[in-house]
């Protein structure tokens, strides 16, 4: 028993260093398997382990247990095994055994393990004991049928798993750096894929490896949050100017942009249509799409779960007009970015991914942030559409018929023109179109309201040429746009309610069948109330102006 004695000892011992052999042995393996993968992509199908992988490294001959750097001779086991056979007590050598490798394990495993930088060989001591100590497990069972079974070497394996799982369950709250949990991941990996090898049990490691990317993604997460929030703060909210080929060159490279033109063609300086926001977190983007797929080089049998939880991963305040709409360039570029991005996470997943398309929440969520965007574009342009109409100062009883339009109308069309020849010039096509729709629809009800409010009781004919003057002006200025044709729809109701009450028979408007085709876009109980309002008088000259008609205008009593 002396011999047996001191060859336990020996094998406590050298446990760790047992597992460190077996680590640098899967190792090579790992590289002689990458090397063929670089010759022939079709291996990439087959994992560390695999049938094919293992028929592939057939050649390469080598025993953890009888190498130059170490040898485990089983002989004393042997010795004392068949002396006890010889005296009929295999039993109980079989139990006093067993009870003495559940005692070597338990001292083999430490209370606690570290995680941190200042500990980062602390977890692969602790693996590579237990990868030791596992693998002489095995090793007995194969040489010895009858003195280890499979139900007791499993225990073990099984209680040893669970024991490093919570020990490194524990510590990984003193983990805040993905690149640290990176390396507790690949010695993980690692000892999965040495013990795979040697035919145990990994589904409870395959698991602990979500609880690890959780960590790691949330980490991830959170940097890239601070990140992309200091870009965005810092950002100027304005086309990017582009002075040289060079400069031109970088950004296209990291960025999801198609030009039209070649950078042959291109003369610099230029402008690109987006601000410097977007190819900084493009860059951003691509750097945390590849730390992401880090965690699944060498063994991760969980690859959707990366697909899963990147498809999971701008505030719109703003009461500047132009930056507002810089903005919405810039979501029109990040959803097509988000487009490459899926095809890109197509391309980058593991082979041991599910198949079928990436769809990121994100593209939805730029779709929805850029209606956002169009609508406060709508707000802000209608808000100020009812500033300059709040500015109109009709005399709805004036003794004279103005010739020219009102300040506000000059002043409402010139908005409308300079806005879209500067601040909104780079906006699509059909965006624009649609934010002079509505402004243009806008404008026609903000103006037709001034001679419907309930503080207007009189309009003499002089008010409405004054009215009409506007109303033609502004026809005049939609008619010159682009799809005037189209847009002058807007104005329907409007220029139909002036020649309503311009016309000579305001009978017509209660005949159906002559107000379809006259008036067909005069509201039925607006028409009506505006006639009730007209009046051929005009105001006494005698009045004082302008504050004559004040208690007419705001509804007060004498």
């Amino acid at each position: 028993m002396t011999d047996l004695n001191t060859w336990l000892f020996r094998i406590r011992e050298t446990s760790q260093f047992l597992g460190e052999v077996a680590f640098y042995h899967t190792e090579l393996r790992r590289a002689r398997q990458r090397e063929r993968i670089e010759s022939d992509s079709y291996l990439n199908r087959f994992k560390l382990n695999s049938s094919i992988e293992l028929a592939y490294d057939e050649s390469e001959e080598f025993d953890e247990l009888d190498n130059e750097e170490l040898q485990v001779d089983f002989t004393p086991l042997f010795e004392c095994l068949h002396i006890h056979d010889a005296l009929g007590q295999r039993d109980r050598f079989r139990a006093e055994y067993s009870a003495t490798r559940r005692q070597q394990k338990d001292l083999l495993l430490p209370g606690t393990v570290g995680l941190t930088a200042e500990d980062e060989n602390s977890l692969s001591s602790l693996l590579e004991g237990v990868a030791g100590f596992a693998i002489v497990e095995k090793a007995t069972m194969r040489r010895t049928p009858n003195l280890r079974s499979i139900a007791d070497v499993d225990e073990l394996w099984d209680s040893m798993c669970h024991t490093a799982i919570g020990l490194t369950s524990t510590a990984l709250d003193e983990v805040s750096n993905a690149e640290v949990l990176l390396k507790i991941k690949g010695v993980m990996a690692l000892f999965i894929q040495t013990m795979e090898g040697w035919g145990y049990s990994v589904t409870a490691l395959d698991a602990f490896l979500l609880t690890l990317f959780d960590k790691y993604a949330e980490l991830l997460k959170r940097r890239f949050s601070e990140d992309f929030q200091e870009i965005v703060s810092t950002d100027d909210y304005m086309p990017m100017a582009i002075n040289s080929r060079e400069e031109y060159e970088k950004v296209v490279n990291v960025s999801w942009f198609s030009q039209d033109k070649s950078p042959e063609d291109l003369s610099f300086p230029c402008v690109l249509p987006f601000s410097q926001m977007y190819p900084l977190c493009c860059i951003d983007i691509r750097n945390f799409l590849n730390q992401f797929y880090f965690f699944s080089d060498d063994h991760f049998q969980h690859s959707n779960i990366i697909d899963e939880t990147l498809r999971k991963a701008q505030r719109l305040s703003s009461q500047y007009l132009g930056q507002i709409v810089q903005i919405l360039i810039n979501l029109e570029h990040f959803e097509a970015a988000c487009q490459e991005l899926e095809q890109l996470l197509i391309r980058a997943r593991s082979s041991t991914s599910a198949g079928g398309p990436v769809t990121l929440d994100a593209t939805e969520q730029f779709r929805n942030n850029k209606k956002t965007a169009e609508k406060r574009i709508f707000e802000l342009v209608n808000s100020k559409i009812d500033d300059l109409v709040d500015t109109a100062e009709y005399d709805w009883m004036t003794s004279t018929a103005p010739t020219d339009p009102s300040n506000y109308m000059q002043t409402l069309t010139r908005y409308l023109s300079n806005i879209m020849n500067s601040t909104l010039l780079g906006l699509p096509r059909e965006i624009k179109e649609l934010i002079y729709f509505d402004a243009l629809s806008h404008a026609a009800n903000k103006i037709l309201a001034l001679p419907l409010s309930s503080e207007v009781k009189h309009i003499n004919t002089h008010a409405v040429s004054a009215l009409a003057v506007d109303v033609h002006y502004l026809t005049e200025f939609v008619d010159s746009l682009e799809n005037g044709a189209m847009l002058r729809e807007n104005l329907d109701e409007l220029q139909q309610t002036v020649n309503l009450l311009q016309s000579d028979n305001h009978d017509e408007f209660f005949d159906i069948s002559i107000r379809n085709k006259k008036f067909g876009r005069v509201d039925a109980l607006n028409g009506p109330m505006l006639l009730e309002k007209l009046t051929t008088q005009a105001a006494p000259l005698t009045r004082t102006a302008p504050l004559s008609n004040f208690s007419s205008r705001f509804g007060m009593m004498k």
